[in-house]
């Protein structure tokens, strides 16, 4: 029989009076159940942060990053005991799940660095004007508010990491809510969480269904709000509640572009290997993973091949094998929203080169050229392992390429030239510029975050403590400076 994960609320185990199923998404089976807060408790755990700000703010240093270093220390010893969850609930190749976990160690683990040296504040002489005589101003960084953490699916475990580290190191309170098909990785922090000597309150975990987080989203005692996921999500939310402070991390279309200095076999194989890896790795379910290859036309006929075939070796399978790399996507609909899309892009003329064969919630890995520009595929942010080249003749028109496109996220550029990088860094209407690397690569302490309809607003730890947070100044005067 299988057994009910409680919720978090305030800081103590608790269980409403329903529940959902969460399956895998490769065979189907039942993961677990989670309870559903009822608006009462939801209630509780709102009015609980709201009344415990200004003591969580108050909090000292120490304890917080205490609490920080002991879940990224408890994150570490289970590792493979939430990795095998993340791959179960979420459909992730175990190896990839792995990964999150450590990800998710790293980013507590900065988080507490933070916090230890945070809000340090800086003094500033007034005395360079006659009427600031006398007058010393210091300036600190006072939390915003209680944050409403909205976490996606394909990052179940460091996604909630990043809102949740951020606000305790700053010692704002926060109500995580997770993704609905995935939330038993967001409930394990709340068991690490447990363990802190956290004030009671500071935190919640909410598996509460989306149709009730207008109600959230709307509540003015939550005046933060970090949302991940979908662009018409984020932007409802911010068109809904203009005064409240929103930072979006929504989606993308990342570029890889490949320059005409990146020409020897290894460059080549190198580029090649990463686009396939990066292109397909949680099944194509990151905002940052390789959708468009972008290839100079004198190192286009000679990467083509490598690229296919590097995608074409790509093992997809069961999830919990360790030999595979492209699982299943999240759920068996979202495999036919891209199963469609392909389609729609070979009906209008695209050669397929790898893949378009879908089997259940598993699309294969896919190489599409000559993509049509009106396509859905060639627009949106497919969220599948699929990958579109396409042919340019020069920089120039590389990066016009890249900015044809409503999303700004990041973009790779393959060049050896770091004047060219320099001039990619200046032109590319993105958030990120990764040189000689595709777009997928980010690192935890790093700011993270889009232009364009990509989203508003930096993750990476220290960036978002900046987030949740504004400049308080106060003035001292009669001084002997």
């Amino acid at each position: 029989m299988t057994s009910t994960h409680a919720f978090w609320l305030a800081g103590r185990e608790a269980t409403g009076e329903t529940s959902f199923d969460v399956t895998n998404s490769w065979d189907g089976r039942l993961v677990g159940r989670v309870s559903v807060p009822t608006e009462a408790q939801v209630e509780e755990a709102v009015a609980a942060a709201h009344a415990v700000r200004d003591e969580f703010a108050a909090t000292p240093a120490y304890v917080r990053a205490a609490a920080l270093d002991h879940v990224s220390k408890r994150l570490a010893e289970r590792t493979e005991e939430i990795a095998q969850l993340i791959s179960a609930e979420n459909g992730k190749p175990i190896k990839w799940a792995r990964g999150e976990v450590g990800r998710a160690v790293s980013v507590f683990r900065f988080a507490a660095e933070e916090a230890r040296r945070f809000n340090g504040g800086q003094a500033q002489r007034l005395d360079t004007d006659a009427g600031g005589t006398g007058r010393l101003a210091l300036t600190r960084r006072i939390p915003k508010g209680v944050v409403l953490g909205i976490a996606p699916f394909n990052f179940p475990l460091n996604l909630s990491a990043h809102k949740v580290a951020p606000a305790i190191a700053v010692g704002a309170p926060i109500i995580l809510k997770p993704a609905p098909a995935t939330p038993i990785s967001s409930l394990i922090l709340g068991e690490l969480l447990a363990e802190t000597e956290l004030p009671v309150g500071s935190w919640s975990v909410l598996p509460v269904p989306n149709d009730r987080m207008p109600a959230l989203v709307q509540d003015e005692r939550l005046p933060v709000i970090s949302f991940t996921g979908s662009g018409p999500v984020g932007y409802a939310i911010m068109d809904s509640v203009p005064r409240k402070h929103c930072t979006l991390e929504l989606g993308g279309n990342g570029a890889a572009v490949v320059l005409d200095d990146w020409t020897s076999e290894q460059d080549l194989d190198w580029a090649a290997t990463r686009m396939a890896t990066f292109s397909n790795y949680q099944g194509g379910q990151s905002c940052i993973s390789v959708q468009r290859v972008i290839a100079d036309a004198s190192v286009y006929d000679r990467l083509l091949p490598k690229l296919v075939a590097a995608v074409e070796a790509q093992v997809t399978g069961d999830p919990a094998d360790d030999a595979t790399d492209v699982g299943p996507l999240v759920s068996e609909d979202a495999a036919k929203r891209v199963e469609s899309w392909v389609d729609e892009a070979v009906q209008a003329g695209a050669k397929l080169l790898a893949g378009g064969k879908r089997d259940g919630a598993t699309y294969a890995p896919t190489v599409l050229a000559d993509v049509p520009p009106h396509t859905t595929i060639a627009c949106e942010e497919v969220f599948g392992p699929v990958l579109t080249v396409s042919k340019v003749e020069g920089e120039a028109e590389a990066f016009a390429a890249v900015n044809d496109s409503p999303y700004g996220l990041q973009a790779g550029v393959f060049t050896h030239d770091v004047q060219t990088a320099f001039r990619a860094h200046r032109a590319l209407e993105v958030g990120g510029v990764i040189i000689g690397d595709v777009p997928s690569y980010r690192a935890d302490q790093m700011p993270y975050g889009g232009a364009k309809q990509s989203g508003v607003g930096r993750e990476g730890v220290a960036y978002a403590m900046d987030d949740y947070t504004y400049e308080r100044v106060l003035v001292l005067t009669g001084l002997t400076l």
